[in-house]
């Protein structure tokens, strides 16, 4: 299967590669680059994937960026393997950039302001939200009172401005992506398409001359 490890990877393990890929972030981009010359389509649509990808990583949606990508690449009738692909540029080294960039542009658009000094911090919200929903929900069971608090400060103060204030970042990352990623796919196939023609006619010449030799 596709990105599926013949060796399981412990816990810690898993972090420690997330966070420092085994060959190094380097290698990992180089590998993604690879897959995505050897994608069998045409390179506008590698590219309007690639371009659903890296608009993708710039939402809030944690844990649904595939999907997310997949469907926004499907309407761009895009590669979707490309989208997917594209959504590593979000990574442990760049979504705390990604988060600050679209948080802050998110912010300056509603006109509102966040500050992380005031009550809880910005990852505390984020524990907030995810705690509201854990004791609503045992609150079902129970004859304890729901309380959305927490979920609705982290909805108007971290979830929208970060939802809205991606949408320009995202697009600006997205079109680069776009830009830089169709001109080099395009090339790799006239190259590999020139190779291929290449062999093939070294194979006709090889096949002729070998009849030429068995001529009488």
């Amino acid at each position: 299967m596709v990105f599926k490890r013949r060796d399981k990877l412990t816990p810690m393990q898993w972090l420690a590669q997330a966070l420092w890929p085994k060959r190094g972030w380097g290698r990992a981009v180089q590998y993604l680059k690879h897959r995505l010359h050897r994608l069998p389509d045409t390179p506008h649509k590698i590219a309007r994937g690639v371009f659903a990808g890296v608009f993708t990583v710039f939402t809030p949606f944690f844990g649904l960026h595939f999907i997310i990508a997949a469907l926004l690449a499907k309407l761009m009738r895009g590669n979707v393997i490309a989208a997917l692909l594209a959504t590593f540029v979000g990574n442990p080294l760049t979504y705390v950039p990604i988060g600050v960039i679209s948080l802050k542009m998110g912010h300056f658009l509603l006109g509102t302001r966040f500050d992380p000094n005031h009550e809880r911090s910005f990852i505390g919200k984020f524990f907030d939200a995810a705690d509201d929903f854990w004791r609503n929900f045992l609150a079902l069971f129970t004859d304890r009172d729901t309380n959305w608090d927490a979920l609705i400060r982290f909805l108007h103060e971290i979830f929208f401005p970060y939802l809205v204030g991606g949408i320009i970042p995202g697009l600006i990352a997205g079109l680069a992506a776009y830009y830089i990623t169709l001109p080099m796919i395009t090339a790799y196939q006239a190259r590999r398409r020139g190779k291929l023609k290449a062999k093939l006619e070294e194979l006709r010449r090889k096949k002729q001359a070998k009849k030429a030799a068995h001529k009488p």
